[in-house]
């Protein structure tokens, strides 16, 4: 059974300052409160929202330093007060969305005398304290480099189609960016049979990966003739839906021009907050709707047992989403490999 380190402390990647590596260092572990638990987390999936909070993608950080991560899988080392839905030994997915249980307070971590920040759920560390209702418990032999994906990539991806878009059979969509979460759209978009499914990205490795995941068509995102070619493949009437992951304004704009008169424009990456959009408003009044992703409306308690089944059953693909493995004191080259658009899934090993 995984217990609390003796010296009390942790291994830590820590935010300290925007557009600068991150700092790799030991914290210490607080106290449990009301509703918070320790987990031991053995993997950690790397995310886009961690890239946005390092480049200050939502503008300056008002509390640096603070620890990082929200996709992760471990095992419950201890439990606070009022906490009913975990115990001791339980291996679990550790996730930002909201599931049930306690919302805590968040843990104050200490580096050298200074308080390092942390959200209900930090998961780039050996040891962390998270909030109940950010930790779903899973079976024991489902592996933690796999469950990981099921803290944000996954979830999010699968529920932006089957809960956002409620996509139907026979369905169009097109996914622009398909890395961690769009190539998790392209698979739900698969599981349900929508046609076309098409994938746009920068990266022709992507793409190829696009294709093994279920999309029917593929295009370059750096092609001259893109917004033509684009148009054909959406027929007269546009696409049924369209997802933006990337976050880039123009691309957004791009994903609503291409969606039909009733169709749905679906946001899952974030802008950046100096470049604001501005799009034809006059559709909205008649059917056509934006809407802004959070978590895919996923209900981690409900949705990621539902999730390991089709794992399980060899319906949903999880492993063939990691492309890159690295340890703790590799994340900022984790970081790089991201931000050069090479992986699908970077993941973490803390031990």
């Amino acid at each position: 059974m995984a217990t609390r380190p003796l010296n009390g402390k942790t291994k830590a990647a820590i935010l300290v300052e925007q557009n600068a590596p991150l700092a790799v260092a030991e914290v210490e572990i607080p106290s449990l409160t009301v509703g918070q638990v320790l987990v031991e987390v053995h993997y950690s999936g790397l995310c886009g929202k961690q890239m946005d909070e390092v480049t200050g993608k939502r503008g300056a950080d008002p509390f640096l330093p603070h620890l990082l991560g929200h996709e992760g899988a471990g095992v419950v080392v201890e439990v606070g007060p009022g906490v009913q839905k975990v115990k001791p030994a339980d291996h679990v997915v550790l996730h930002w969305m909201k599931g049930t249980g306690v919302d805590s307070t968040t843990p104050a971590f200490r580096r050298n005398g200074t308080v390092v920040n942390a959200g209900w759920v930090t998961t780039f560390s050996e040891y962390t304290v998270v909030s109940e209702n950010r930790l779903t418990p899973i079976p024991k032999d489902i592996p933690s480099d796999v469950a990981c994906l099921l803290g944000c990539a996954a979830t999010t991806g699968l529920g932006i189609v089957f809960n956002d878009a409620v996509l139907k059979p026979g369905q169009s969509i097109a996914v622009f960016g398909v890395g961690g979460v769009g190539l998790n759209v392209v698979q739900a978009a698969a599981l349900v049979n929508a046609y076309p499914i098409l994938a746009i990205d920068l990266y022709d490795r992507k793409l190829e990966w696009a294709l093994s995941f279920g999309a029917t068509h593929t295009v370059q995102a750096g092609r001259d003739d893109l917004e033509p070619c684009l148009r054909r493949l959406s027929g007269a009437s546009g696409f049924d839906v369209t997802v933006d992951t990337t976050g880039n304004s123009q691309v957004f704009q791009a994903a609503y021009n291409l969606t039909s008169r009733t169709g749905k424009t679906i946001l899952a990456g974030v802008l950046h907050h100096q470049l604001p959009i501005t799009i034809d408003a006059y559709p909205l009044h008649f059917g056509r709707q934006i809407i802004g992703s959070h978590g895919g409306a996923t209900q981690p308690d409900i949705d990621i047992p539902r999730y390991i089944e089709l794992y399980r059953r060899g319906k949903l693909q999880l492993k063939e989403q990691i492309t890159h493995r690295f340890c703790l004191d590799e994340i900022n080259d984790a970081l790089e490999v991201m931000r050069r658009g090479e992986a699908i899934r970077c993941v973490i090993a803390m031990s």
